[in-house]
């Protein structure tokens, strides 16, 4: 079960999508409170996102993004109907992916 969350919707010629992932995001700066050992680098590095099966956006990501990121894009070109996927890889190999069919 994918514990990232998918909307995607037009808005006049464009589909607006919004995606909110379930990741903590972890720097590999912070100090645990309780135990003063440095928590370990764990963050999302590569997001790509697909419309039909063609890459409308591929980004690259760091630690310095807030747990739980929120991303929303325009994509031109698509209409109701069509599927957008996104998925995110992060630092420790783990991926996940979800998709939503424009509204």
């Amino acid at each position: 079960m994918s514990t990232m969350k998918i909307r995607a919707a037009m808005k006049g010629d464009v589909a607006e999508v919004k995606c909110l992932m379930n990741h903590p995001m972890e720097t590999g700066l912070r100090k645990d409170a309780k135990t003063g050992q440095v928590v370990p680098a764990h963050h999302i590095t590569k997001v790509v996102a697909t419309l039909a099966g063609k890459t409308v956006m591929d980004a690259q990501w760091g630690g310095g993004i807030s747990k739980n990121p929120y991303l929303a894009f325009n994509v031109k070109g698509a209409k109701a109907g069509d599927k957008v996927t996104v998925t995110w890889e992060d630092n420790k190999g783990e991926k996940e992916t979800a998709d939503a069919t424009i509204g």
